[in-house]
């Protein structure tokens, strides 16, 4: 009995594992599209996001019964909360990067910023390279990463607001860049959320190592010490 549920809880371990590249992937080849205007990738991201979609359904189903006909304690069940809290993170990270896809195909030929679409694929990198280091650190059952990992989406935040002033900015210049500029502020809310996602991903590690639940979002201290000018 005891090999069986071990081997169920190895399943959802991967099946988890790989939903987060998925999502990963989908973040990155949004923002892709995104700058390089490129349509056909976007329509990619937007045509696999049933899978992420189904993998996060699949992996409730199967946690809830697991904690019903399992009955699971201490750290297995610490296991099973946290894919089960986990994925549906990485489920609305899979619909942050349809959003930004549906962008790409909504701009068409719009004013383009290049200064401001350099920040944004910058902006992707660092929260892509996020969300990858927050599945590491759950894989590595390693708190100190996750605590290092979610500290890091302070930068992304810090460009987020850099990115929004750079568009009012030019959306006061010319009303050319109007729609742009709005497109632009919409994906920088877009990615700024997945770094949360991620960020609630390192949570639930130190979870799973501690079994208490702790805020690792450090966006009240980034507000404090942005330059307000």
């Amino acid at each position: 009995m005891r090999t069986t549920f071990e081997e169920q809880l190895n399943s959802l371990h991967l099946r988890f594992s790989e939903m987060g590249m998925m999502a990963s992937e989908a973040i990155m080849k949004s923002v892709k599209a995104y700058v390089e205007h490129d349509k056909a990738l976007a329509k990619e991201v937007i045509n696999n996001d049933h899978i992420i979609n189904k993998r996060e359904v699949d992996l409730e189903k199967e946690s809830f019964e697991m904690i019903a006909l399992q009955q699971p304690v201490t750290s297995d069940l610490r296991m099973i909360v946290t894919v089960l809290k986990a994925s549906s993170d990485l489920e609305r990270m899979g619909d942050h990067a349809v959003s930004i896809a549906q962008e790409t195909i909504r701009l068409k030929g719009e004013t383009r910023i290049p200064e401001i679409e350099k920040l944004i694929a910058e902006m992707g990198d660092m929260t892509t390279s996020i969300v990858e280091d927050s599945l590491e650190a759950y894989l590595k059952r390693d708190s100190k990463m996750a605590e290092e990992v979610a500290s890091r989406d302070v930068k992304v935040h810090y460009i987020s607001e850099k990115i929004n002033k750079s568009c009012i900015e030019d959306m006061e210049k010319t009303s050319e860049n109007v729609l742009s500029g709005t497109s632009y502020m919409l994906v920088d809310s877009y990615l700024e959320r997945a770094g949360d996602y991620a960020t609630n991903i390192c949570e639930w590690v130190v979870y799973l190592n501690t079994g208490h639940v702790v805020e690792l979002n450090q966006k009240h201290i980034a507000d404090e010490n942005y330059p307000k000018s």
